[in-house]
């Protein structure tokens, strides 16, 4: 990931984990209410599925089909599959934000503004684009909900890919960007910019290529669902540099991000202690008389001296 200048946290801007962690929340938080919020018309929804289905086919684009018949014939690969779609992009996501705060300080305020930004791009789409996935398509598509075919394998439900009794909470129309593949592309760049060894270089490439096999063997996605996941990371890459710039005016404005620290710029070097003629460091006189120095003229101020040679 190339950094662009301004986008760097500066040395004296140290983020706060207590202030970062309510940060992260919120955001998640709103994917899930924009998730909720974004339930289209269920008639709708089918209708953009099959479109994307009609658009692929036009392209001669046509890996769901086959990914989907391998995972539903192999379990050895439609279970792992199944808690990679479920768990992972909840584990690892998390992870790389905590090792960049705590590892890559510098780069970590860009690296969280560029995943924020594109989520909440890909909250846009749940809501202007609800779309039905694959596995939701009736039977003469040609697609088996895997978590339905193995729910007896895992904590997820058969009516959705979440946990058991709590499918009816889920948006089973936000397929439209995909940001599985969107959030793992995001680790893999992180990872390759910023991991400095082969196994995490290799992980950064492995990682969102096998999301994006998962999230259509699944049918929990099309194809150009992971495209479009992969674009809303890219745009979101583009405008964080400008939605950093924005924060950092707000901040500026802020009462407490303008209100000095206690004693800094403070005009008195010595903080109040008095300094005489003839001394470099402030009360280098007590010090030489507590020693059992005798004072001298040196000592005096330059009043006293005036008025000495007067006499």
């Amino acid at each position: 990931m190339t950094e662009t200048p301004g986008t760097e946290t500066a040395p004296g801007a140290r983020l706060r984990w207590w202030t970062e962690l309510p940060l992260i929340l919120l955001v998640y938080a709103c994917y899930s209410a924009g998730r909720l919020l974004a339930r289209g018309n269920e008639i709708g929804a089918v209708d953009h599925g099959l479109t994307i289905l009609r658009i692929e086919k036009t392209l001669h684009l046509n890996a769901e089909h086959p990914l989907n018949r391998l995972f539903t014939r192999e379990a050895w690969l439609g279970v792992p599959a199944d808690f990679w779609y479920a768990s992972l992009h909840y584990m690892v996501t998390p992870a790389i934000l905590i090792w960049l705060f705590r590892s890559r300080a510098v780069h970590y305020r860009a690296a969280r503004t560029w995943l924020m930004t594109s989520t909440f791009m890909g909250l846009i789409g749940f809501t202007l684009l609800p779309t039905c996935p694959p596995r939701l398509l009736s039977a003469g598509h040609g697609f088996v909900d895997t978590m339905a075919q193995y729910s007896s394998y895992g904590w997820w439900g058969g009516d959705a890919s979440a946990p058991r009794g709590l499918g009816g909470m889920t948006n089973q129309y936000a397929a439209m960007p995909s940001l599985h593949v969107g959030w793992a592309l995001w680790c893999g760049v992180v990872l390759w910019r910023f991991g400095g060894t082969r196994l995490t270089k290799a992980a950064a490439v492995a990682y969102p290529l096998l999301t994006t096999i998962v999230v259509m063997g699944t049918a929990n996605h099309y194809f150009l669902d992971a495209v479009a996941g992969a674009a809303v990371m890219g745009a979101g890459f583009l405008l964080t540099p400008y939605v950093m710039r924005v924060a950092n005016r707000i901040r500026k404005r802020l009462p407490f991000a303008s209100a000095p620290s206690p004693g800094a710029g403070s005009p008195i070097v010595s903080a109040g202690c008095q300094t005489s003629a003839g001394e470099r460091f402030p009360r280098q006189r007590e010090s030489r008389i507590g020693s059992g120095a005798e004072p001298d003229a040196s000592s005096t101020d330059a009043g006293e001296g005036a008025a000495a040679a007067a006499r």
